[in-house]
C-alpha cells in the first residue's frame, strides 16, 4: 500500500471560500478511493492564505514535515498554482521531497514528479502560474490605486476615528483625548513625555484599550494629517509581489493625497501650530547635540596625540565633576602588559584634567588678551540687532503695529467723509472715531512698551558678550568654538590654544 497525503489550498480574494475549499476536500477523498492500492494518510489544507509564499502557510509546512518523518510516499494536489505560484518554491520542494523518496502528483496538470521530465513541465506551469500572480498583482494595486483616488480609505480604525466600509467617521468619544493632546503640546507647549503621563495619571485608555501612552505613540498622533481632515495614502507599499512584505514608502511610489476628506478633529490653525512647535523642537534638539561638551575632542594628550575623553563622577553632597583622560592611557592603578615582554600598552601621562580647570584656563587666557572691547561691544550690538531683524523679533512687530495705525486713522478719516456725506449721524461719527482713537492709543502703548523691551534685551545681551569677553561667564557653546586645542604634556604641563590666535598660553597644573 502507498500512504498517500493530500494538499489543497484555497485562495484570498474569494467569495464562496467555505464551498471551495469542502469541495476540493471532498474530491480528494473520492479520487483515492478509486485507487485501492492507495492510503490516505491525511488531507492538508490551508484555508484563505496565498499561493506566493510557503512561509506563512502552516498546513503547508506540517506535511512537509510528516515527509521528512516518513509517513507518506505521494502528495496529491490538484494543479500547480494549488501548490505553489512562486517557480522557486515549486521545484526547490519538489526537488527535497524526491531526494527523500516523496513524490507529487499534479493531477490537472498531468505532472507526476517521478517522471523524468517532470521537472521541465514543471518549471513551465510554475513560471505561467508565477506571472499570473505577478499580473494580479498588478491589477489589485491598479484597482486600490483608483478607489485611493476616490476617497476610499485603506486602513484600520484609529483614535478618534472610525474606518469602515472603506469611509472614515469621527468616534466623539475618543476625538475630544486627540483634541486635548493636540493643545498640551502646540498651545501650552507640554512635551510628549508630559503629555503621556497626565493621560495615564488620567485613567485615559488607549485606543486599543491599554493604559500606557509612549512619546513615540503621542508623536504618531500628532503627525497624523487625518486629525486636520486630510488624507494620505500609500505611506508603504509592497515591493515584491512574491513575499508580500510592506516597506516604507520613502518617494518610491506616488502617494494618494486628499485635503478636506473628511470631518476634521482638530482646526487647521491648531495643526499648524503643533507642526511648526515639532519642527522647532527638532531644531533646538539638534543643536543642543551638536553642541555637546565645550572641551569635546579639544583636550590633547602632549605623549601619545590621543584625544581626552571625559567621565563624570557623582559627588557626595550630588553635584556632578567632569574629569577628562588620555584615550589610551593606562586606568587608575592598572598597567595592561603584552603578552610577549611585558610592554606597557597605551600611554601611561597619568595626567587627569577637571573640566572646571579647563574653564579656568581659558578664563585666564580671555582676561589676559589685550583687546578693544568697546569695538567689539559695538559690533556685536550691531550685528544683533542686524540678526533680529532677519529673524522679525523686532522689525516685523513694529512694521504690524504701524500698519494697523495707519488703518485706524484711515477709518477715522472715512468716519468724518460719511458724516459729512449725510451718511451717518454725528453721534455715530463720534462713536467710531473713539473707538478707533482708543484701538489707536493702545497701540502706541504696546509700541513703546515693545521698544522698551527690545532695549532692555538689548542691554542683556551686550553684558552677557561683556561678561564672556572678560571671563566672567561659561558658555559650553562659546567654549566649543573659542577653544582651538589643549595640549597636555607631562609634569602637568599644559599648552592652551584660541581659535584664529597665534598666541600660546601655558599652565602648570
Amino acid at each position: 500500500m502507498v500512504r498517500v497525503a493530500s494538499y489543497c489550498r484555497v485562495s484570498t480574494e474569494k467569495e464562496d471560500q467555505a464551498n471551495s475549499f469542502s469541495s476540493q476536500r471532498q474530491y480528494f477523498l473520492q479520487y483515492i478511493q478509486q485507487h485501492p492500492e492507495w492510503e490516505l494518510f491525511a488531507v492538508y489544507a490551508d484555508e484563505g492564505i496565498t499561493g506566493t509564499s510557503v512561509q506563512n502557510r502552516p498546513e503547508f509546512q506540517r506535511m512537509i514535515q510528516d515527509a521528512y518523518a516518513g509517513k507518506f510516499e505521494l502528495i496529491l494536489t490538484k494543479e500547480v498554482s494549488r501548490f505553489s505560484r512562486n517557480l522557486l518554491d515549486a521545484i526547490a520542494y519538489s526537488r527535497k521531497l524526491k531526494s527523500i523518496g516523496v513524490y507529487i502528483y499534479f493531477l490537472t496538470d498531468g505532472i507526476c514528479t517521478r517522471e523524468p521530465d517532470s521537472e521541465l513541465r514543471l518549471s513551465l506551469m510554475a513560471s505561467i502560474a508565477q506571472e499570473e500572480s505577478r499580473k494580479t498583482s498588478t491589477r489589485v494595486k491598479w484597482g486600490q490605486t483608483r478607489q485611493m483616488e476616490r476617497g476610499v480609505v485603506f486602513g484600520r480604525s484609529l483614535l478618534g476615528f472610525n474606518v469602515k466600509d472603506g469611509k472614515l467617521t469621527v468616534n466623539p468619544e475618543e476625538a475630544w483625548v486627540v483634541q486635548r493632546i493636540f493643545h498640551w503640546y502646540g498651545v501650552e507647549k507640554l512635551g510628549a513625555g508630559k503629555i503621556a503621563r497626565l493621560l495615564q495619571e488620567e485613567g485615559i485608555p488607549t485606543h486599543s484599550g491599554g493604559r500606557k501612552w509612549g512619546s513615540s505613540q503621542l508623536m504618531k498622533i500628532l503627525k497624523n494629517e487625518k486629525y486636520v481632515g486630510d488624507l494620505i495614502q500609500k505611506k508603504t507599499y509592497t515591493p515584491d509581489f512574491l513575499t508580500h512584505k510592506k516597506k516604507m514608502n520613502r518617494g518610491e511610489e506616488a502617494f494618494v493625497t486628499l485635503q478636506g476628506h473628511h470631518e476634521a478633529i482638530v482646526s487647521r490653525e491648531l495643526w499648524d501650530l503643533v507642526q511648526v512647535e515639532i519642527k522647532k523642537r527638532n531644531k533646538n534638539e539638534a543643536k543642543h547635540y551638536s553642541v555637546c561638551y565645550a572641551f569635546s575632542g579639544k583636550i590633547i594628550c602632549g605623549v601619545c596625540g590621543a584625544v581626552f575623553v571625559g567621565r563624570q563622577r557623582k559627588r557626595k553632597d550630588g553635584s556632578v565633576i567632569r574629569r577628562w583622560g588620555c584615550g589610551t592611557a593606562v586606568r587608575e592603578g592598572s598597567q595592561l602588559k603584552a603578552a610577549s615582554g611585558g610592554a606597557i600598552i597605551g600611554c601611561n601621562i597619568g595626567h587627569l584634567v577637571r573640566d572646571d580647570d579647563a574653564v579656568q584656563m581659558v578664563q585666564q587666557a580671555l582676561a589676559a588678551l589685550t583687546l578693544d572691547r568697546k569695538w567689539i561691544l559695538e559690533h556685536i550690538s550691531g550685528l544683533i540687532g542686524r540678526v533680529r531683524d532677519e529673524m522679525g523679533e523686532t522689525a516685523q512687530g513694529v512694521s504690524h503695529i504701524q500698519k494697523e495705525l495707519e488703518e485706524l486713522r484711515r477709518k477715522r478719516e472715512n468716519a468724518m467723509d460719511a458724516y459729512f456725506a449725510g451718511i451717518i449721524t454725528a453721534e455715530e461719527m463720534r462713536c467710531m472715531c473713539d473707538k478707533y482713537k482708543q484701538r489707536e492709543n493702545d497701540l502706541e502703548h504696546q509700541k513703546e512698551k515693545d521698544c522698551h523691551i527690545n532695549r532692555e534685551s538689548q542691554q542683556e545681551m551686550e553684558q552677557v558678550v561683556q561678561e564672556l569677553l572678560n571671563g566672567e561667564r561659561f558658555s559650553e557653546g562659546f567654549y566649543k568654538i573659542l577653544v582651538e586645542q589643549l595640549t597636555v604634556f607631562s609634569e602637568r604641563r599644559m599648552e592652551l590654544r584660541l581659535r584664529h590666535l597665534s598666541q600660546v598660553f601655558c599652565f602648570q597644573g
